[in-house]
């Protein structure tokens, strides 16, 4: 019976995003673990292998792709109120226990999760590229599983796509290292990052460290790609006043333009002892990013429930710009040239 690795090492290329070392080691540069491989062995993620001295990678498969709004990812200032094509693969680089595509992230870790194999399908970037312009897509985007794990696919993609007319994004934990994210930034358009907990003692049980992942969202930022956070707010694990208002002030130090998504947690894979994150508790986080200075502030996951924390709204004149209802736009007023058709402010983000 093949395992999972087995059937995935069908579905690799060698890749040069890699220091080579003596002896046939490899220091891999896809994330910020640095794996060192020796002759024959794997990176945290699972997928990034040693053979030969070469450096295989994941490539030509996709373990789902789905057409869907582009507010699911989360983005809400990147062409909203358009469909996007989304797909993933198998893998992550790391093992949070409250993951909500764990059969994905964790099919080489969990046994439990070991039947995604059956997901997986080989296709080419071209056809990926076709299908999101049939279906109407504007846009086409790496999530489900880590995207920096399978970089080198995504990459294949976005050129793709961009050839095509299409904006490129990815929704990953933001665990970059500076050389992947110098190998996306030209491919890449928008980039959604979760920042879990400010506390480096939580990323270290889920598998990294705080540290990297602040950086990554600086970087991001620096470098010109347009930058959503999102923090998934969990009942007794980040939801005080004091981890809000650290992620908030953090990401006013960066940029006061930067969105910031607080989600609902509801109980899944491993961490099933915290209840379900209530509507008041977004609400409250989404007051401390207001305070805080955050210009653009959202509670999601949670349609109908959080007030007007689905809408965007001139930072200037307070004018309604965008109105949500979940994953839809009622309507969109900012202007062909991203801006306030009240009082002309300009509105940061990805409006074309």
């Amino acid at each position: 019976m093949n395992t999972i690795s087995s059937v995935l090492d069908q579905m690799t290329v060698e890749s040069s995003l890699c220091e080579v070392l003596e002896d046939h080691t490899l220091r891999c540069l896809a994330c910020a673990h640095r794996c060192l491989l020796r002759e024959g062995r794997r990176g945290i993620c699972g997928v990034r292998f040693n053979r030969g001295g070469k450096l295989h990678v994941p490539f030509g498969y996709v373990a789902g792709a789905q057409v869907d709004p582009i507010e699911k990812k989360p983005f809400d200032h990147f062409l909203p109120g358009s469909q996007v094509l989304t797909f993933g693969m198998l893998g992550c680089n790391f093992h949070c226990s409250f993951c909500q595509n764990w059969h994905t992230s964790q099919a080489l870790r969990d046994p439990a999760a070991a039947g995604s194999v059956e997901m997986v399908g080989k296709i080419t970037a071209g056809d990926l590229v076709k299908a999101a312009v049939k279906n109407g897509a504007k846009a086409i985007a790496s999530s489900y599983n880590e995207p920096l794990i399978s970089v080198e696919w995504a990459v294949e993609i976005f050129k793709l796509a961009h050839e095509a007319g299409l904006r490129t994004a990815c929704v990953s934990n933001g665990y970059a290292s500076p050389e992947v994210l110098s190998f996306l930034q030209p491919w890449l358009d928008g980039y959604k990052i979760d920042l879990k907990s400010m506390q480096d003692k939580r990323y270290r049980e889920m598998g990294g460290v705080l540290a990297h992942v602040l950086e990554t969202i600086q970087r991001a930022h620096e470098v010109g790609l347009w930058v959503e956070v999102v923090t998934l707010v969990i009942p007794g694990f980040n939801d005080s006043n004091e981890e809000l208002w650290e992620i908030s002030r953090f990401l006013r130090s960066v940029s006061e333009d930067i969105p910031w998504h607080v989600t609902a947690y509801h109980p899944d894979y491993k961490m099933n002892d915290a209840p379900a994150t209530p509507s008041k508790t977004l609400m409250r986080a989404a007051e401390i990013g207001q305070e805080a200075g955050l210009r653009y502030v959202y509670a999601g996951n949670l349609p109908g429930r959080v007030g007007s924390l689905e809408n965007t709204y001139c930072p200037k004149c307070s004018e309604l710009l965008v109105d949500r209802r979940g994953y839809w736009v009622v309507e969109n007023r900012i202007d062909e040239a991203g801006k306030c058709p009240k009082c002309g402010t300009p509105i940061p983000g990805i409006w074309d």
